[in-house]
């Protein structure tokens, strides 16, 4: 959100889900789409199957692979390397869009200088991918009218991942794909109504609509608005927080997410946490940070409270109640409005359509959206929608960008910041799977995917399980500086030599208690995507070759070793 707000004006898919399908060539990096968005994933192979080109980028060989057109498999970390390289492609060959340039951005030449040395050669000496596949994706996602670049965490989860952000959009600032179908530059959210929470103002950066904390005149408006004096100051991002906790944070309001599954080096959260002095959880079950609460808070899953969910294509859609929440469970917004009331605010909210008409009341982006309005369309609505004559936005940027001029950002590499070493020889990255949602506080008690998929697992290049004695299916210990956990090894030539990789989902094997809390200088983001460990097999070789007692398509969603 942080770099598209920045170079576009607007921190979101630019474009359509249904639009994928008419795309002629898609590029897809750091995103397991098929296992992380599905939905996506199937306008995707019918783009395709209709004969569109698609261009994946990924450390792992995953299921989208199998179907793509080409599989640029970089070493985790280098992604900047790889944009550049492909940027410097396109500005060597004049494949820019030099009217577009001209009429629509700023700050092009220092790019096209920044580039020049990042040669496809010397791309392929740190990223792995071969010079000839680089200077192909360039010229042929700058060539073709209808492309699309998509994305997901394995972009923002790095200590650079805002500069990858800039990356990509330089080269859709530069080839001109933006304010048109099926182009633009499209974040696939990695949570349901995680777009929507951004668009309320749940940063600490932004009130809702993207409206800037520090902005004198927002922050007047909204003082106005709500009757009470605001900082000035903006607040303190995720990764600080959480490094913060015990200390400057004394107290926690934990709300739909297990901070001790899903955040880094979640060992030293786990002793901070002890010395919170108040934590609060309010969720729809007992979680692992649960453990760490002085209050649990009953809520109500969605099929149970009436509301709003903005999917990743800035859609507003209706969510209606379906069934009455269980004992003394509550929607979120009822034990807010209690809260607020018992510590002496006057809040005379009486149902959700006040709280959003209130927001968009304030913030233009939403100003035409409403609940009356979504009813009458049948349908949700995507913003930027400015009034209830307007149906909303398709795609963002078409006759003019948003922000006045894109913005090019000239960025160098930075590699990540803790590297394989003599201690720690191997590169873990983590991530999702099909089965299992984040941190699994609901898809944990759903019988048949825990059938699918009941344990954690490390994939390992059967050369570097070789090395080590690890046979197939044995159990192994992981470990970083951060701490140590044990599961599963598979020998798999999804991953390079030198890279392991295993999914955070499960409370048994976390593995964030492995992974770098160093954050994005921006955002915070921390970098889940790369840190140093090693593997070492424990002296029971017992469950070795036990494969065979899982569905074959347990590791990998049945994607084929390559």
């Amino acid at each position: 959100m942080a770099g598209l707000v920045t170079t576009f004006g607007a921190g979101a898919m630019t474009n359509s889900i249904r639009e994928i399908r008419d795309a002629d060539f898609l590029f897809v990096i750091g995103s397991n789409t098929s296992e992380a968005h599905p939905i996506i994933a199937m306008e995707m192979k019918r783009a395709a199957r209709r004969g569109a080109t698609l261009v994946v980028a990924d450390p792992r060989a995953i299921w989208m692979t199998s179907i793509a057109d080409r599989h640029l498999k970089l070493n985790p970390g280098t992604d900047v390397w790889l944009l550049n390289a492909m940027a410097h492609v396109i500005v060597a060959e004049n494949l820019v869009d030099q009217a577009f340039i001209d009429a629509n951005t700023e700050h092009f030449e220092e790019v096209r200088e920044a580039v020049a040395k990042y040669t496809p050669e010397e791309a392929e000496a740190v990223t792995g991918v071969p010079a000839d596949d680089i200077r192909k994706t360039a010229r042929e996602y700058a060539t073709t009218e209808r492309a699309g670049i998509y994305y997901t965490l394995g972009i923002t989860e790095h200590s650079h991942g805002t500069d990858n952000v800039y990356a990509l959009s330089n080269l859709v600032l530069m080839t001109g794909h933006l304010g048109k179908r099926s182009t633009g530059m499209n974040p696939l959210r990695g949570q349901n109504n995680v777009q929507g929470a951004n668009d309320a103002g749940a940063t600490p950066v932004y009130y809702p609509g993207y409206q800037e904390v520090d902005d004198p005149a927002v922050r007047a408006k909204y003082e106005a608005s709500w009757g009470v004096d605001l900082d000035p100051e903006p607040g303190l991002n995720l990764n600080q927080m959480i490094k913060s906790a015990g200390d400057r944070i004394k107290a926690f309001f934990v709300m739909g997410e297990d901070i001790i599954l899903s955040e880094p080096n979640v060992q030293r959260l786990e002793e901070g946490m002890n010395r919170v002095e108040f934590c609060v959880v309010q969720d729809i079950f007992l979680t692992e940070t649960a453990r760490f609460a002085d209050v649990v808070l009953p809520g109500a899953c969605f099929a149970e409270k009436d509301g709003v969910f903005t999917n990743s294509e800035r859609r507003v859609q209706r969510v209606r109640k379906a069934v009455e929440p269980p004992g003394s469970a509550r929607s979120d917004w009822e034990i807010l409005i209690g809260i607020a009331r018992a510590a002496g605010a006057d809040w005379n909210y009486e149902h959700p359509r006040e709280i959003y008409a209130e927001m968009a009341k304030d913030a233009p982006k939403f100003a035409g959206i409403s609940y009356e309005h979504i009813e009458r369309l049948g349908h949700g609505i995507q913003w930027p929608c400015s009034d209830e004559s307007d149906d909303g936005t398709t795609f963002l940027h078409e006759g003019g960008i948003l922000r006045g001029k894109g913005q090019f950002q000239a960025v160098e590499y930075r590699p990540s910041l803790e590297l394989p070493d003599e201690d720690y020889p191997l590169l873990l990255s983590t991530g999702r799977t099909l089965y299992h949602y984040n941190a699994a506080t609901q898809t944990h008690r759903a019988v048949g995917l825990s059938e699918k998929q009941p344990e954690a697992y490390l994939e390992v290049h059967p050369s570097d399980a070789r090395k080590r004695g690890i046979e197939d299916g044995a159990m192994v210990r992981v470990s970083s500086r951060r701490g140590d956990v044990q599961c599963r090894a598979i020998h798999s030539r999804q991953v390079k030599r030198g890279v392991v990789w295993m999914p955070f989902h499960f409370g048994e094997a976390r593995a964030n208690l492995l992974t770098n809390d160093v954050g994005d200088p921006v955002t915070g983001t921390a970098e889940f995507k790369v840190c140093a460990v090693k593997v070492e097999a424990l002296d029971s070789t017992d469950g070795a070759g036990s494969r065979e007692r899982f569905p074959g398509n347990y590791f990998g969603v049945g994607c084929p070793e390559r």
